[in-house]
């Protein structure tokens, strides 16, 4: 049985958080431009977004969607600024960092180019209730947010990926000695209204009731006062709070493996074109980059390999396709060179 305080994750990870990387320097991305110095506090997290790849104009061009976000100047996203490891707004700079942050920060140069990824992508908030309907209205023109990919919601929208997958765990208080994983979770356990976790919860714990709350801090909150006895969310976002918060811990093995995808408006063409940008950024390095300057320098551990794109229920098997084939539709710039391998408050986003 696994269980995870603030304590012992700490101990585990050398309390690194977000903030502690390297000092500021000048490098060369994979684009061969100069890359430019930030902050002791931003230096690898900047280096990481500005050196992906940049799309060529006639495969920008070639997409309704892209070049929508490029005549704009910036990539809309609906996401969070609360999420400590996926997408984290600092209170004093108001640069939001993290991983699902770096995945559309990223997204968004390889769209538009410059130097500059964080100026180009504008975040709105949006919770578990609101992510399909921002993009059917067309508030935003993606969401990343630790959005999980599943056939219900592939019915309004579309998604791209997955690219990145974790699984469902339970948060508890942190002197609490009766649940020790699923299969003694009883009882009401708090979840997030339309997310993925009440299904995960009538599969695997039968006994247990899931009683919606519509953010994540209320979903601990609940925990904390004894109004439920658990929280089941992803492990991601849990380890992300209890990093931070020294009353709940994380008991027992996950379940319920949750694929998430980039949502995208329907029909709309950008399921390929971002498919392709996703396969493109795993192909060069760009990912597992982004996955060591987020979540690797926050929990510690070695960088997981990604989830095949398309390969999950509601996700595109022709987008994934495209993504994948030897066609050269979206690649760096050309005369661009690859870089190399290298060895939460209140609206924060649920599955």
């Amino acid at each position: 049985m696994t269980t995870l305080s603030r304590r012992s994750l700490l101990a585990t990870t050398g309390a690194v958080s977000l903030a502690g990387v390297l000092a500021a320097c000048a490098d060369t991305g994979a684009d061969g431009k100069a890359v430019a110095s930030a902050s002791a506090s931003d230096a690898e997290y900047d280096k990481v977004i500005n050196s992906g790849p940049v799309a060529t104009d006639d495969v920008v061009a070639a997409s309704t969607w892209a070049s929508a976000v490029k005549k704009a100047g910036k990539l809309v996203t609906g996401g969070t600024k609360t999420s400590e490891v996926f997408s984290w707004e600092d209170s004093r700079t108001k640069k939001v960092s993290g991983f699902d942050a770096a995945i559309a920060q990223a997204l968004a140069r390889y769209i538009i180019g410059g130097d500059d990824a964080r100026s180009l992508l504008e975040i709105q908030q949006v919770t578990s209730d609101t992510r399909e309907t921002v993009l059917v209205n067309g508030t935003v023109n993606a969401v990343v947010a630790t959005y999980t990919i599943t056939p219900e919601r592939a019915e309004k929208i579309d998604f791209a990926g997955p690219y990145y997958a974790s699984s469902q765990a339970i948060l508890v208080k942190a002197d609490n000695k009766d649940i020790t994983g699923v299969d003694s979770l009883t009882g009401d356990v708090a979840v997030q209204s339309n997310s993925s976790s009440a299904s995960a919860l009538k599969k695997y714990a039968p006994n247990a009731t899931a009683k919606p709350f519509d953010t994540q801090a209320k979903c601990v909150a609940a925990v904390e006062s004894g109004q439920v006895k658990a929280y089941v969310v992803d492990q991601s976002l849990l380890k992300s709070e209890v990093l931070s918060n020294d009353k709940v811990k994380i008991v027992g093995d996950t379940f319920a493996e949750d694929p998430y995808g980039i949502g995208l408006p329907k029909d709309s063409g950008a399921q390929a074109f971002v498919n392709t940008f996703l396969q493109t950024i795993e192909s060069d390095g760009t990912w597992k980059r982004i996955w060591d300057a987020t979540i690797g320098k926050s929990l510690g551990g070695d960088a997981p390999q990604p989830p095949a794109i398309g390969s999950v229920p509601g996700s595109s098997a022709a987008g994934a396709d495209a993504a994948g084939s030897g066609e050269q539709t979206s690649a760096p710039e050309a005369g661009s060179e690859q870089a190399p391998e290298q060895g939460a408050e209140e609206a924060q986003q649920e599955s």
